[in-house]
């Protein structure tokens, strides 16, 4: 997960002396980040550290990441005329920070065969943030827009699709080895509103970088119940989060479609043998699951967490 990081001391180190915008806008210092887990844990790939929201704020006037509140709309999307604020990304115009932290990354971890991760907020997700304005627990807004107008709803989300799209193709060709998209709030939908709105602009992401031959990563949180959908979408491997087992998600997903996931974060602050028990019940269910299983966390690593159980972690697992 992206936010390995945040309960470094070396991460923590440069947040306290540079702002959340300008660690994303700076490539070295984007790199920088990226790069702290892999030296300390010995993780398996880098997630090129930036946030959902980036590319839109490189295009939209008056969107921000606070601290504490992350992304601020501070006009809302909430009719057709919204939708003339949006335009294409040009990545080398927009966000040529993104790719130069990718390259940056790929010229430390290249040589020692470690793969760089890119990845981009799902056209839902990122709409619910230009919808609400920011974070929501009811998404009224978004949902009212979703049922009350569904053409310019589904015109949000082509356009927010053709973004991701131009944003992780740019990553791949700076040197990212894989691709992941974060539907993280794909979960408060219904299936069949998933099926019926969400799922043909996500698939247009996926459909959008099929031709690079890389790796392509879908993950949700509180998506049990949408993972037989997520996996249509045309994804190689589909994340599952520590609410459903990795048993379950293989029925629901089919035999062709990679798992990663799934141990709860929140773990890793009890007593190592509970970590060691759950981690090696998750190692046992994901290769009894099938192949195409990547171990990892159900969602990212929480602030407080102790690095030095996220090392011991990593051992454990390539231990096997």
């Amino acid at each position: 997960m992206r936010q390995a990081g945040r309960s470094l001391p070396e991460y923590r180190a440069i947040r306290a002396e540079h702002g959340f915008h300008e660690m994303i806008t700076n490539p070295a210092l984007a790199a920088e980040v990226t790069l702290q887990p892999v030296r300390r844990h010995r993780v398996d790939a880098a997630v090129l550290f930036s946030d959902l929201i980036t590319p839109v704020q490189a295009i939209v006037d008056g969107v921000t990441v606070e601290t504490g509140r992350g992304p601020v709309i501070e006009r809302p999307f909430r009719s057709a005329s919204d939708l003339a604020r949006l335009r294409a990304l040009e990545p080398d115009d927009d966000v040529p920070y993104v790719a130069e932290a990718v390259r940056l990354v790929c010229a430390e971890l290249d040589p020692i065969g470690v793969p760089v991760v890119g990845f981009a907020g799902a056209p839902f997700t990122v709409a619910t943030y230009l919808i609400e304005g920011g974070k929501s627990k009811e998404f009224a807004a978004t949902k009212t827009m979703m049922h009350g107008d569904p053409e310019v709803f589904a015109a949000l989300l082509d356009q927010l699709a053709d973004i991701a799209i131009a944003s992780l193709r740019a990553q791949v060709r700076a040197g990212a080895s894989a691709v992941q998209l974060f539907d993280s709030w794909a979960g408060v939908l219904s299936l069949a509103d998933y099926r019926r709105v969400v799922l043909p602009a996500t698939a247009r992401v996926f459909a959008g970088l099929a031709d690079l031959g890389v790796p392509r990563i879908h993950f949700g949180v509180g998506t049990g119940e949408l993972l037989g959908a997520m996996a249509e979408a045309g994804a190689e491997v589909v994340g599952v989060d520590w609410r459903v087992d990795l048993r379950t998600a293989r029925a629901r997903v089919g035999p062709e479609v990679g798992l990663q996931g799934n141990l709860d974060p929140a773990l890793l602050s009890a007593p190592w043998p509970v970590i060691e028990r759950e981690a090696r019940r998750v190692l046992a269910q994901g290769r009894a699951a099938g192949p195409g299983f990547v171990f990892n966390l159900g969602h990212g690593v929480l602030p407080e967490t102790d690095p030095s159980v996220l090392t011991r972690l990593v051992k454990l697992v390539h231990e096997g």
